[in-house]
């Protein structure tokens, strides 16, 4: 109980703060969860399933959950898609389903400018009767608590052959998450920035380097970093690491398995003291690729990012 009290304490520090939005060490293998203009990029029809175990061994931890499909069309103009995620933690649980639209613009031969749509709903509820309360009458703390919440957001993304760019706002309402008593607090999801930049350096013919930065600008919070270095063997394997800031490291793994299938694995070491109970984060990742000749018909397909 001491562990689930932990968690409790982290919940009502992000009712007072604005409510998080899940943080995954893996987004770079899928770009459509934090911009929407990516929807499309990898033009053959591509599906990836992301699961985030978070702070392991921790009871009521965090537990993310994600799937997108997104496909190129009418010549790799437009993309089409869409994002379902289950997020838990403690006694938390948030169900959302998006669906994205991204316009493509060829700047030249080598470099394309897209700007993309999204919208959707967050389902989210809170099941009080899994709390062991000295006051198991307390009419605020009782039963079960839902709402349905719907939102939009956009992004930018340009794409050149060596680097991309990317700007986005996904989630553009500051929706109320929570609320108890109007006396007693309320919690609401705070609208996140996201910038992201990456560049492809050719170590040699077998060994390519990616390295890539994302900024995470929220209402009302510290500013949030990532600094990625990938490096991809025999455009097959890809090895990293992460530094998130003030968060720690992160080790990055990703296999292409053949022309259709990539895997990928992520660790995350804790650094926080909250490492005392946990043994820290793990997040898996697969990834399903594959052409339709009467869509994709004479186009080329980027075999990374």
């Amino acid at each position: 109980m001491r562990q689930f009290g932990l968690i409790i304490l982290l919940l009502l520090s992000l009712t007072a703060n604005g409510q998080q939005r899940p943080i995954q060490s893996l987004y770079m293998f899928d770009p459509m969860l934090i911009n929407p203009a990516y929807t499309g990029t990898q033009v053959q029809l591509s599906t990836t399933s992301i699961y985030r175990n978070q702070w392991i061994n921790l009871e009521g931890a965090p537990k993310t959950f994600t799937t997108s499909v997104h496909s190129g069309f009418l010549r790799n103009k437009l993309g089409l898609g869409f994002i379902a995620a289950a997020d838990k933690i403690g006694i938390h649980e948030d169900v959302s389903f998006y669906g994205t639209y991204a316009y493509r613009i060829n700047l030249d031969k080598t470099t394309s400018l897209s700007m993309g749509l999204q919208a959707g709903f967050n389902n989210f509820r809170s099941d009080f009767t899994k709390l062991d309360l000295k006051n198991p009458n307390d009419p605020k703390l009782g039963g079960t608590l839902q709402r349905l919440n719907p939102n939009f957001g956009s992004g930018l993304y340009l794409r050149h052959k060596d680097y991309f760019i990317g700007f986005s706002v996904p989630y553009i309402l500051n929706n109320r998450m929570l609320k108890i008593d109007t006396t007693l607090f309320g919690a609401r999801q705070q609208r996140y920035y996201y910038l992201t930049a990456g560049i492809t350096l050719p170590i040699s013919d077998a060994v390519q380097w990616f390295p890539s930065a994302l900024l995470r600008f929220q209402d009302k919070a510290p500013l949030s970093m990532d600094i990625n270095s990938t490096f991809v063997l025999f455009k097959q394997v890809g090895l990293g690491v992460s530094y998130r800031l003030k968060e720690g490291l992160v080790g990055l793994f990703e296999l292409q398995l053949n022309d259709n299938f990539h895997v990928g694995y992520a660790y995350d070491f804790t650094v926080s003291d909250i490492n005392r109970f946990s043994a820290g984060t793990h997040e898996l990742m697969v990834n399903y690729r594959i052409k339709i000749s009467r869509i994709h018909r004479g186009l080329e397909c980027p075999s990374y990012w």
